[in-house]
Order: structure tokens, then C-alpha cells, then sequence
């Protein structure tokens, strides 16, 4: 099977389907991180609000490069539609943390829901990694802070 030619436009599609789903998340953290979440009780270990906006910037990047590998060999996947879906899940459960921890301020059910998320995040890369190695390594970053994230969620909901 040779490599496919690279497709500038579907590049640019996958990349803006989770940067435009990192934008949406945005708006639900604005409403709340220089007012509700100033007032939360914050374990030591939680980074500067600065860091936020770059690390989900890059990990956005990385989900769209893996989705874009993946889009690539769409003909050569028995079910596309399935993979697709997948990675589809786990973006909106992304979002939906975002709404759910900064925007509705349930932090009950957005450490359950980050838990949910952490899953169909590593479900995704399994999936894109029989599919594409690259695409699937591509998720380890985000697996990683997710992790992480879910740990402050959960300290986050224990301390408040």
C-alpha cells in the first residue's frame, strides 16, 4: 500500500474540528476562571492559569495530526464510521467537562465525567493505533494530562 498524497485541505479540517472544540471549551472556561474559579479552594500542585491555553492548544494540534493519519486511510478501515465516532465521543466528552467543571461549577459530575473521558481517550488511541502507530502515539500526551487533570478535578472536588 503506498502513502497517500497529503491533502492540505483535510489537514486543515482535522485540525479545526478539535481547535474549534478547544474554542467552544474556551468560551464555558471564560465565564467562569476569573470569577467562580478564583473563589475555589485549588490544591499546591495546580499549574498557573497560563499554562492551560497552550498545553490544550498543542494537544489539540496532536488530535488533529492523529485524526488527519487516520482520515488517510480511511478506504483501508473496515469501519471508518465506527473509528470515526470514537474520536468524535471523546472530543465531546472533552467539551462536555469543560461546561460541566467551569461553566455549570458541578464538580461532582465533571470528576465522573473526566473519568469517562480519560477512558474513551485511551479507548481512541488503541483504536488509532492498530490503524496507524503515529496516530496512536500522538494521544500519549493527552492521555498523560488528562490524567493529571483528572487528579485535580478530584482534589479539586475534594477540597470545595
Amino acid at each position: 500500500m503506498s502513502a497517500k498524497k497529503f491533502n492540505f485541505v483535510a489537514f486543515i479540517i482535522n485540525l479545526a474540528i478539535p481547535l474549534g472544540i478547544g474554542a467552544i471549551g474556551a468560551y464555558f472556561t471564560a465565564s467562569s476562571v476569573d470569577t467562580w474559579y478564583r473563589t475555589i479552594n485549588k490544591p499546591s500542585f495546580n499549574p498557573p492559569d497560563g499554562v492551560f491555553g497552550p498545553v490544550w492548544t498543542s494537544l489539540y494540534i496532536l488530535m488533529g495530526i492523529s485524526a488527519y493519519l487516520i482520515w488517510q486511510k480511511r478506504d483501508q478501515i473496515a469501519h471508518f464510521p465506527r473509528t470515526a465516532a470514537i474520536y468524535f465521543i471523546q472530543l465531546v466528552l472533552n467539551l462536555l467537562w469543560s461546561f460541566l467543571f467551569f461553566y455549570a461549577h458541578e464538580l461532582g459530575i465533571a470528576l465522573i465525567e473526566i473519568i469517562a473521558l480519560l477512558v474513551a481517550i485511551i479507548i481512541n488511541a488503541r483504536v488509532f493505533y492498530k490503524i496507524d502507530k503515529t496516530a496512536g502515539l500522538l494521544f500519549i500526551p493527552y492521555i498523560l494530562w488528562v490524567s493529571f487533570a483528572s487528579v485535580l478535578t478530584y482534589n479539586i472536588f475534594a477540597l470545595n
